[in-house]
This record gives structure tokens, sequence and C-alpha cells, in this order.
């Protein structure tokens, strides 16, 4: 489970994790409701002295669990270890941006190293990692000078920790497409263990619901679904609010993923209840890991903002509550990282795992592909009319 440093810096008013309330029911009623809410559970992974030293010493949590698969006859098992980091902006969003960014990416690569030492394979970390969440302002000075290439700074930064860690790293970026007239997109850059860029993806759908103004900002994207093929799996990233969106995750599936990433920006009084289904009912539906990524604490802003519903404006828009989690083809899923407190989630697979899935189950054999184009091509046309058998009688 969860390791803890002495120093604790647990918000007031926040319940630390959903995991906590249960363990205050009977001991004896603990496992079967851990049975009933997560399913088939992982087994916890042992921490590295180096790994639980650098936790303690950086006071943020790690977690490692381990997901077993069937051995096979004629395949050997395709272990990897995935991993996700959810943490917390404490520095002033008055200070200039640049020494914003620096103390996010400090804080970052404090834990990039801890998962390096829990020799992670493939690491993705929150969106928009290299900023606050300023999307709710709809201010456009200072924020977008957060925004930066494919390429840029953090990307650099990112490669030389992907080389000596031998780590692909997925990395949620502000895009600003200086080839395109410096247009932004909230983008996934994909780092190669190499140290090299794979590929990008742009978020899918942009969300227009209370403080998140974010189509203010970007606009949808233009990069499809594309699956990235890694010496670590077939890795897609289903942005933030694309999760809402069951056949966004379909379509990662399709591509061919065995992995798919959640990073995401989510506040406790909007998703919460939301927030343990929906990537956990996509790994069930498609058949491969996922791996939900929530920054965690409550950013306040220096000019107050509206969220048009006729509410006082306000300087912050709700506490981020972590909960970060991985799910397995068969819908198990770890315990969720803490509502109010910096961390690393490791979870050990066999990738081997989603075949074996899907040979029992038989979802991908009897879905009905073209059944479902036919049918969304006709609702995606002008006058259309629902497939609708009316009650003669009424």
């Amino acid at each position: 489970m969860s390791k803890k440093s002495e120093k604790k810096t647990e918000l007031p008013g926040e319940v630390e994790s959903l995991e906590s309330l249960l363990k205050k029911i009977p001991a004896k009623d603990q496992r079967e409701a851990w049975r009933i809410l997560y399913g088939d559970m992982p087994d916890e992974l042992p921490l590295t002295p180096r790994a639980e030293k650098l936790a303690a010493h950086g006071n943020f949590d790690i977690a490692a669990y381990k997901f077993n698969a069937n051995p096979e006859q004629l395949r050997k098992p395709r272990v990897v270890r995935i991993g996700v980091i959810q943490m917390q902006v404490t520095g002033s969003t008055s200070a200039p941006v640049a020494e914003q960014y620096q103390a996010i990416v400090d804080r970052h690569v404090q834990m990039i190293h801890a998962a390096g030492e829990m020799g992670v394979n493939v690491l993705c970390l929150q969106e928009a990692w290299t900023m606050p969440f300023a999307f709710c302002t709809r201010e456009k000075e200072p924020w977008l000078e957060f925004a930066e290439p494919v390429d840029g700074p953090s990307t650099q930064l990112l490669a030389r920790l992907a080389r000596r860690y031998n780590m692909v790293i997925v990395s949620p970026i502000l895009e600003r497409d200086e080839t395109h007239g410096g247009t932004i997109h909230n983008t996934a850059v994909v780092i190669g263990n190499n140290g090299n860029v794979i590929g990008s993806h742009r978020k899918v759908h942009i969300p227009r619901v209370g403080d998140f103004n974010e189509s203010t900002y970007y606009m949808e994207g233009d990069t499809g679904h594309p699956v990235f093929v890694t010496q670590f799996g077939n890795v897609g990233i289903n942005i933030c609010y694309g999760r809402h969106h069951p056949l966004n995750w379909m379509m990662f599936g399709i591509n061919g993923a065995e992995i798919v990433f959640n990073p995401s920006a989510t506040v406790g009084a909007l998703s919460e209840p939301l927030w343990p289904i929906e990537a956990r009912c996509a790994s069930i539906a498609n058949n491969y890991f996922s791996a939900s990524i929530n920054r965690i604490g409550t950013e306040t802003f220096p000019n107050a903002f509206t969220s048009g519903d006729g509410k006082q404006a306000h300087h912050d828009f709700g506490h981020f509550y972590g909960s970060s989690y991985v799910t397995a083809p068969n819908g198990g899923r770890t315990p969720g990282l803490s509502r109010v407190r910096d961390g690393v989630l490791v979870s050990e697979v066999d990738l081997n795992h989603c075949r074996q899935v899907r040979d029992k189950w038989g979802f991908q054999m009897t879905q009905r592909l073209a059944e479902y184009a036919a049918d969304l091509t006709a609702a995606a046309k002008p006058g259309f009319k629902p497939q609708q058998i009316v009650d003669p009688s009424i």
C-alpha cells in the first residue's frame, strides 16, 4: 500500500482517500468490500530502499502493485512497469512565469527519480504538468507564456531522464505550434526510452462546463487516436475530458492500445463520483490497461473569475482530488493514490493479460463495427431521424 514520509502536508477539510474510509469498517469485512469495489486486486510490490528514501526525503507518497496474468505455453511474459505521478502546484500564481515553471519542474524531477529507481518503463505525468491549471481564468496573460513547442524545454529535460532510466515518458504540455501561426493545443508528447520524440497527440474533446473554459485557449485536436508503439508496449493517451466519451476510449483500443493513460485535472465538486468508474469501464470494454492521473490541491489565481452560473466571483475552482489509479483489462484495479498528497504509483503488469481477457470475454470478436459505422454515419448527416418505433396506440 501507499508509503508515506513522516512529515505530512495534508489539506484541512479534505478526506485522505476513499481507501482510508474503507479501513474504518470491521477488518473481517474489508476483504469483501475491496473485492466488490475493486475486483481482482493486484498484489503489493516491494519498494526499493532508494525509492523509499527519495519519497521520504521529498515528502511524497509512493505505492507499488503487481497485476498477475496466467503463464502461456507459446508466448513469453511481457512484463512492464507503468508509472504515474500526481502533484500539487504550491507556488504563488502571482510569481514570475519562469519561477513558477522551475518550481513545478524541480518537484516533478524528484518524483521521476523515484519512478526510475522503481524500474518504471512507461511513465505519464498529469495534464498540463508544467503550469498551474489556469484555464479557469479565461485570461491569456501570462498563462500562454507556459506554452512551448513539442521539442521545447520540458521535452529536452525529460529526454535526458528517459535515457537515464530507459523509460518512455508521456509529457502532457500546453503546445504552441509555431508552424501554424502559434496555434495552441493541449498535447501529450511521447518521449522514447532513447530520448527521442516518438510523436505527439492533441486533446480530442474540449470541456465547456463550469470553470473549465478551455475552449478559450485551444481547439479540438486534429491528430486522430494514435497509438504509439514503444519498446514497452502500445500506448494511447486519452487526455482529460476525453474520458467522458466512450468512443474515444474505443478508438484507442481499435488502434491496438495495450496501455491508455488519462492525464487529467478535475475537481471534486464536479466529477469525483465519475472518476473511479470511467477509466475502469474503458479497461473492461476494451481489455487494455488504463492509468488515470489527476493533480491535487487548490490553485488560487490573482484575479477573480466567474462560472456564468450566477454565483459570486472566486479565485479558485475547487480541490483537485488526486486519487490516481491503474486498472487491468479485466477491471481489477489498484487502490488510488491520496486525495491530498503528491504521489507516485507504480504497477507491474504483463501485457499478455490483454489478449487473455479478450479471449475470455470475446468483446472485440462480437462487436459490430460495420453496423455502428453505418448508424453513426447516418447520425452525423443533416436530416437524420432517430430509429424509433412508436407505439401506434399512443
